[in-house]
């Protein structure tokens, strides 16, 4: 028999809660010491972390290079968040929600700051004009997905990834729940992707840029290593989308940046130039 849980009537945090992220969280906004951010020499300067969230900024910034787009060039500077960097005084400033990515835009008279991984997508594709159509139609699919996508990534990372992966106790209630709402969403994409090549049509867009770091790295085996435990050979349409974009130059580009973990030529925690993906690429074993 189980202790029953009784909550109190006013919630007050304790000093541990568990968990792999117990020593950052608390109740609190706000930064939490004064350190002013990196400025590097491009106009774009981001600031984040290769997980999922980041890589698609960094993927999105690649693919508008991949497209002749100069004026995309940027410096990504790491933000560990397992060291607190997100609630340094510089970051804030960027973003109050202390959450990465964050992207500060100085090619205005007026710096803007860009947060909410979602509202980058949506930034960047507006201001060079590339992965969002203008006709009203197609782009409102697109913001379909891009909005379905960021209302549901939080049932997969802060639900399932969280109870399955790094819960300090595995628990079977909440792995049971996260992992049906994980299937039901992968059988969302995989019945939308058997009739079109990508997630709002025939056409690659900043849907698919946010929604392959999370779903894609998700079956193929790259995140959370629960690929087998959801039987992700069931959604054979998935598959195919996530295979497919997985092969475009620009993310294998973008999904290594600000990343201090995996095999050594996936890690390049700082880019400066193209000159440094090319470097960190050069490791990768040929196969």
């Amino acid at each position: 028999m189980t202790n029953k849980f009784t909550p109190p009537k006013v919630w007050q945090m304790e000093d541990e809660n568990g968990g792999k992220w117990a020593s950052i969280n608390r109740p609190d906004s706000g930064a939490r010491f004064n350190k002013d951010l990196p400025v590097g020499k491009h106009a774009l300067q981001l600031y984040s972390m290769g997980t999922p969230n980041g890589q698609k900024v960094t993927i999105m910034l690649e693919e508008l290079l991949a497209a002749g787009i100069t004026e995309a060039e940027y410096d990504a500077h790491m933000i560990n968040i397992g060291d607190s960097d997100q609630f340094s005084s510089g970051f804030v400033a960027v973003n109050p929600n202390s959450k990465i990515p964050a992207l500060l835009d100085n090619s205005t008279d007026s710096p803007i700051n860009v947060f909410e991984s979602g509202a980058i997508l949506v930034y960047l594709a507006e201001k060079f004009g590339h992965f969002l159509p203008t006709e009203l139609a197609a782009k409102t699919q697109v913001m379909n997905w891009l909005f379905w996508l960021q209302g549901a990534a939080p049932y997969l990372g802060g639900g399932f990834g969280h109870f399955y992966a790094y819960a300090p106790e595995k628990f079977e209630y909440p792995i049971n729940r996260f992992s049906m709402e994980a299937k039901r969403q992968l059988d969302v994409l995989d019945k939308q992707l058997a009739n079109n090549q990508y997630l709002a049509g025939d056409e690659y867009s900043i849907a698919d840029i946010a929604t392959w770091p999370w779903y894609g790295n998700l079956v193929l085996g790259n995140l959370y290593d629960a690929a087998e435990f959801l039987d992700v050979e069931s959604y054979p349409n998935l598959l195919r989308w996530a295979k497919q974009i997985e092969q475009r130059p620009a993310v294998e580009r973008g999904r290594i940046v600000n990343r201090s973990w995996g095999e050594e030529w996936e890690q390049l925690a700082n880019r400066y130039s193209a000159q440094d993906i090319d470097n960190a690429l050069s490791l990768k074993p040929k196969t």
